[in-house]
């Protein structure tokens, strides 16, 4: 069965709720969504959003898996996701 690729308003909405509670599961699930999206883009040479997701990807690591709540660094991609995809 074929995987779906999230859209950018779905993983915008869960960047959402991570800004709120970073350890929310939805956080957890929210990096291999990015993950597909942003392997997507690339396929297509679309650098800038690339780059853009893989900074939300990293916040959300950073916040979620090392326990370093930042919804600043969170929220600062949010931005740059919307304006480069």
């Amino acid at each position: 069965m074929a995987e779906t690729v999230p859209t950018k308003s779905k993983i915008l909405k869960e960047a959402s709720y991570c800004i709120k509670d970073s350890q929310a599961q939805v956080c957890k699930e929210l990096v291999s969504e990015i993950e597909k999206l942003q392997l997507l883009v690339f396929d297509q040479n679309r650098f800038k959003c690339q780059s853009s997701l893989l900074g939300m990807q990293s916040a959300i690591i950073e916040a979620y898996f090392l326990k370093n709540f930042s919804n600043e660094r969170i929220s600062f991609t949010i931005p740059y996701v919307i304006k480069n995809c």
